[in-house]
């Protein structure tokens, strides 16, 4: 099996997904899932057949072994994931609207997923690599925030394209100028940023155009558009020259939303990593992230190649 060609940073939590729409106080029972959106983007590579290291931290308690043992069956190697004994998983409870449309309510003090240690990483396993994907939600809190930024600057020193997803969750954030400040960090470091309008809402980027983003550091900016699909800017540092394109997605009965964003962010890596071109990139993101609404829970429904191209077909 050939040696990852990319590396994804970030949290593996557990996801408990309702029963039934409507909000946590009238839900009776949930389901567990593995969640959290850098083991969703690993997983969703492992299965479009590009297979991702992992770099993360997890708890020795019950649901660290879930992880553990989710990770593995999905062939997501374990060499970038740490064990530890000292915090517990983050856990967090969704709430599913009338149109799948989810939010989250989260159990993270001091927890596992705030201890990422990516010192693992050495300068050798960096030259191999040449794509880094960072999370926004690991960087909510120290001594991951710290410890991840550094690792961004690291990872480009080592001539490796720095993929950056803020993946906003406010209520993980002291408040809004502090998250603004870590976004204006990351985006310093960050070849290629992943979007929606959720993660800007608030700060200085909410109502400007994509070239806002441009300026603050990444040469490539995808947006993603919910059911009206993405688009994508990238200027002239670009490895792939300047460009624009839209796409207008695909049309699906949702029945989860959640990681959605998730499987776009991957399946926008995977076409990269394989040299497509932005237009197809954006194409086959919206294919991954259309299929993967259709059954319930981050994971369950992530396609592999050959069914993103069929669905892609019909």
């Amino acid at each position: 099996m050939p040696t990852p060609d990319v590396l994804v940073a970030g949290e593996a939590i557990v996801d408990f997904l309702p029963d039934r729409p409507g909000p946590l106080q009238a839900v009776e029972g949930f389901s567990r899932r593995a969640g959290g959106a850098p083991a969703n983007v690993a997983i969703a590579l492992a299965r479009l057949g590009e297979r991702p290291w992992f770099l993360s931290n997890l708890s020795t308690d019950a649901f660290g072994d879930f992880l553990a043992d989710t990770l593995t069956s999905e062939g997501v190697p374990e060499r970038f994931l740490t064990r530890d004994a000292d915090h517990r998983t983050t856990l967090a409870f969704v709430a599913h609207d009338a149109s799948a449309d989810r939010s989250f309510s989260f159990y993270r003090t001091a927890t596992a997923d705030q201890h990422i240690d990516p010192s693992v990483v050495g300068d050798d396993a960096l030259d191999g690599l040449s794509w880094v994907t960072l999370g926004g939600v690991a960087l909510a809190s120290d001594p991951a925030r710290s410890r991840l930024l550094d690792f961004a600057e690291r990872a480009r020193e080592h001539d490796c394209t720095v993929v950056f997803d803020p993946n906003s969750r406010p209520e993980l954030w002291s408040d809004t100028a502090t998250y603004e400040r870590v976004l204006d960090d990351a985006l310093a470091l960050t070849d290629v940023c992943k979007v929606s309008d959720e993660d800007l809402a608030g700060t200085r980027f909410g109502d400007e155009s994509l070239d806002t983003l441009l300026d603050a550091g990444p040469h490539t900016v995808l947006s993603t558009r919910g059911a009206d699909g993405a688009r994508v800017v990238a200027d002239g540092r670009a490895p792939w020259g300047p460009a624009e394109h839209e796409h207008t997605g695909y049309a699906v009965e949702p029945t989860d939303t959640t990681g959605a964003g998730d499987a776009f962010l991957a399946g926008a890596l995977y076409a990269l990593a394989n040299g497509e071109p932005l237009s197809e990139t954006l194409a086959f993101a919206n294919a991954v992230a259309a299929l993967a609404t259709t059954e319930s829970g981050a994971i369950a429904a992530l396609p592999d190649r050959e069914a993103v191209m069929e669905f892609r077909t019909n």
